[in-house]
Order: C-alpha cells, then sequence, then structure tokens
C-alpha cells in the first residue's frame, strides 16, 4: 500500500499530459478537467483517511532501501496540505471556463495547471532534499507557462521579474544542496537530520542553514525579498493568481517548516529568534503595501505577505502552541488567499476596472458580492468564529509561552489593518451612488460566485468545526517538534 504516495504526483501529471493532447478541444479539455480534479480530490481524501489510520508512508522508489533511493514520505502534514490544495484546485478548475477566454484555454492552460499542481504535490511530499530542488522546478517551469497566459505587455514585463528573481534562487538552492552533501554526504532529509547531530562543523551548516533559508524566504516572498510578488501575482488571469496565491509562496513556508524542524535545530537562539523579527517586519511591510494601494487586487496580493509573516511567527516560537498555530493558519490562508482572489477577479470584472477610486455603489447590482467579500474580510484578518481567528488563537498563546509580548501586539495591530484594508473594497466599492460612466449591465456571475462560496464554506468549517480539527493539528505540531519521529519512519531504525 505504500505505492499510494506516489499517486498525489503522478496523477496530474498523468491528466497534464492528456489535456495536453486535447488542448484543441476546449470543451473536451474542461470538462476532462473538472473529471480529473474531482478523482484527484477523492485520492487526497482516501490518503488523509489511510495515514491517520495507518501513520508515515514511506515509498522507497525502485526498491532502494532508504537512504539509497528517491524516497517519498506521506505523513499527516504532507497530505493535509495535499487535500488542501486539491480543495482549491476542484474551486479553481470549475471558475476557469468563465474567467479565461478561449484563446487562453486552447495555449495549453489546463496541462500547466496539472503539472504544476503535479510540482505542489511533489516538494509536499519528497523526504529528499535534491528532489525537492526538482519538485520545485516542476511547478516554476509550469507556472512561467501560466503567468504569460494571454501575453499582455504587462504580464510579460512582470513575468521577466518573477523568472529571473526565481531562476537565481534555485541556483542558490542547488549550490546550498551541495555544499550540504559536501559536508554531510547525503541529500535524504532524514539521514541529513541524523548527521547534522555528530558533525563538527556547527559554523558551516548554520551558514548553509541561512543561505537554504534566504532560497525559500525568496519563494515565500517574506521581508526583505517581498518585492517581486505584489505586481507579478496580479497580472496574470485571476484564476491563475489564485493558484499562485493559494500554493507557491506556501511551497516556500512549507519548506522552512520542514528543514528547519528536522534539520537545522541545533542554532535555535540564532536562526529562530531571526524567524521572528522577519516575521515581523513581514506583517508591518506587507500591511503597509495593501493600505498604500487603491488597486483591489494589489490589496489582497499585498496581503500574502504578512499572511506568511504569521506562519513563520509560530515557527519562530518553536513551541507547540505556535506549530500547531502555523499549520493551521497555513492551512487557512491557502484557502481564504485563492478565494479572495478569485472573488476580486469578479468585482474587477463586473465593474470593468481594479481601481477602487472608479468603482461605488456595487451592492445596488451585486449585493451576493459585497456580502461575500465582507465574510472573507472578517476570515483573513480572524474574527472570531472564523478559522483565522483560530490560527491566530494558537500563534497568541505561542508567543505568550515565550515571552514574546512585542510581537504578539504588532500581530494584533497587523490583523486590524488587514480587516481595514480589505473592507476599504467593502466600504468604497459596494456603497455609495454609482457613476454614471460605469456600466450598469447586470453581468451573468453565477459560475464564479460558486467556487468562491465553495471555498468560503471551507474556511467557515475551519472555524466553527475547530474542535474537530485542532487535536489533529496538534498532533502534527508535536510530530514536527520531535524529529526522531520522522527520522526513524524514514530510515527505520
Amino acid at each position: 500500500m505504500n505505492n499510494l504516495a506516489i499517486f498525489p504526483i503522478i496523477f496530474p501529471l498523468f491528466a497534464g499530459t492528456i489535456l495536453a493532447f486535447t488542448h484543441s478541444k476546449v470543451n473536451i479539455s474542461r470538462q476532462l478537467a473538472k473529471l480529473f480534479a474531482s478523482i484527484n480530490l477523492f485520492i487526497a481524501i482516501y490518503l488523509v483517511y489511510y495515514v491517520s489510520q495507518k501513520g508515515t508512508i514511506v515509498l522507497e522508489t525502485g526498491d532502494w532501501v532508504a537512504p539509497y533511493g528517491i524516497v517519498i514520505v506521506m505523513d499527516m502534514l504532507s497530505v493535509a496540505l495535499i487535500l488542501t490544495t486539491n480543495i482549491i484546485v476542484i474551486a479553481t478548475v470549475f471558475y476557469a471556463p468563465h474567467s479565461l477566454n478561449i484563446k487562453q484555454e486552447k495555449h495549453y492552460f489546463y496541462a500547466f495547471f496539472f503539472f504544476l499542481i503535479s510540482g505542489v504535490s511533489g516538494a509536499f511530499l519528497t523526504g529528499d532534499l535534491f528532489n525537492l530542488f526538482v519538485f520545485f522546478e516542476v511547478l516554476l517551469i509550469a507556472s512561467y507557462a501560466l503567468i504569460v497566459l494571454g501575453g499582455d505587455k504587462v504580464q510579460l514585463r512582470e513575468s521577466l521579474k518573477y523568472v529571473l528573481i526565481n531562476v537565481f534562487s534555485s541556483i542558490l538552492f542547488v549550490t546550498a544542496v551541495a555544499f550540504l552533501y559536501g559536508v554531510v554526504g547525503t541529500v535524504n532529509m532524514a539521514q541529513i537530520a541524523e548527521r547534522v547531530q555528530e558533525v563538527d562543523q556547527q559554523g558551516i551548516l548554520t551558514t548553509i542553514g541561512i543561505l537554504l533559508f534566504f532560497v525559500f524566504a525568496t519563494k515565500a516572498a517574506l521581508f526583505p525579498l517581498y518585492y517581486w510578488l505584489p505586481k507579478s501575482y496580479i497580472v496574470p488571469n485571476p484564476v491563475v493568481s489564485a493558484i499562485f496565491a493559494a500554493l507557491l509562496t506556501k511551497v516556500g513556508i512549507y519548506s522552512i517548516i520542514r528543514v528547519f524542524s528536522l534539520i537545522f535545530v541545533h542554532q535555535l537562539d540564532l536562526t529562530h529568534d531571526m524567524f521572528i523579527w522577519i516575521a515581523g517586519l513581514s506583517m508591518i511591510f506587507g500591511v503597509i503595501g495593501a493600505l498604500s494601494t487603491n488597486n483591489i487586487k494589489l490589496i489582497i496580493a499585498y496581503n500574502i505577505i504578512p499572511a506568511i509573516g504569521f506562519i513563520m511567527m509560530g515557527i519562530g516560537f518553536y513551541n507547540q502552541s505556535g506549530m500547531s498555530g502555523s499549520i493551521y493558519y497555513l492551512i487557512h490562508d491557502m484557502i481564504i488567499k485563492s478565494a479572495l482572489f478569485l472573488l476580486v477577479g469578479i468585482i474587477a470584472y463586473v465593474a470593468g476596472t481594479s481601481d477602487l477610486r472608479k468603482m461605488k455603489g456595487l451592492i445596488n447590482t451585486y449585493p451576493l458580492l459585497g456580502w461575500l467579500l465582507f465574510i472573507g474580510a472578517f476570515i483573513l484578518a480572524g474574527i472570531p468564529p472564523f478559522s483565522g481567528f483560530i490560527a491566530k488563537l494558537q500563534l497568541l498563546k505561542g508567543a505568550f509561552e515565550n515571552g514574546e509580548i512585542v510581537i504578539a501586539l504588532i500581530a494584533l495591530g497587523t490583523s486590524l489593518l488587514i480587516l481595514y484594508s480589505v473592507m476599504k473594497i467593502f466600504i468604497r466599492g459596494f456603497w455609495g451612488k454609482q457613476p454614471s460612466e460605469q456600466n450598469i449591465e447586470k453581468k451573468p456571475i453565477s459560475g464564479m460566485v460558486a467556487p468562491v462560496i465553495f471555498l468560503l464554506s471551507f474556511s467557515v468549517i475551519l472555524g466553527i468545526g475547530a474542535e474537530i480539527f485542532v487535536p489533529t493539528i496538534d498532533s502534527i505540531a508535536e510530530y514536527l517538534l520531535d524529529p526522531q519521529i520522522y527520522i526513524d519512519s524514514v530510515l527505520k531504525e
């Protein structure tokens, strides 16, 4: 049954290959994409059940015993993120036909979409640091194709910046892996974690750890390495922006969680204290960016940065409450960010502009859109009883346990400003009298709204059903704080 671990990687790869051959037949591609996404979701649900009953699945490919072969490790953290990914995939696949034009769909959108999902799933599952680099490249190559889909001038400009920064960070990534291999003689993460405890060259290991953190922080868009993200994420079609915001930065932050709870835990006073400071600065500068713009898409894009800061804060505390809060916030933010990007895409479509100064009175024509945004703002800001509140409550508990009062106050202040930044869209865009020059003809949006409602429903369930989910998240946090469990699972000691 260990072969189950490869399914989240190979099935999207299979789906993307089939869809590459049907790209010119748009209706067939749409229906196949919906079918494949549904099957992949059911696979993810079954895998969550299986891992919860049987424990961590370790697949040693080619019958090469770890650490000599390529290892796939499916634990509760990775399988929970794969399930969350596939919930988002279902929503975006059903949204896509209503957002993309025929030309964009014919230019291999669905094929590259599933290739990206395969890369993301591989990054969550790999137990090999070099293959983490490989899966990063798979998802990045697919993202390069998706970000330029449409070929507008502004897309090409921003995509060039996106490609260059990711190519540079990938060069640093493979260099850091080479250095680490030179010190410990392996790229298997479990064996690296075992050997770093025995190596005398702790200074070199700390340097390599900081270099890897720089790579992952660039991909996760942490302060001060976030400058490439906001405009790059708003120029593609809204469905592409949603999948980027939900998954790409989260793979970066997942890598930090995995590597700095498993391998680099020997200099906590240096690395994890640094994480807390970077988390605070990410919150402050990210929310300042969100408050400084009148572009509704940019407001949501800038709000990615403080969210990554919240997750980073819990990693820095390195206690059960903080780590539990980070995992909960990671899952919550994946869902709500995709929902909000899809939602502002609809708002920009019906208003004919992304400029908040040029829209007003939309509540009169599209009341459902307004109230969905209202709920989304509360979820994002962490207002009780929604999922953001549960995650932030855990994070604040972790902060007080460590005596980190300053970062806790920064987190609370940032939450209020996040709420204001999104409510600004609701207040200015939906209330008031509609401008005469604004197109008031009601456009059909039911096919676009349904996926948003689907995603927001999951966010609500994560909040009001917290007593169901929190014990599982707490068990994941305990597991992460004891690296020996992972080591023993993979190396079977």
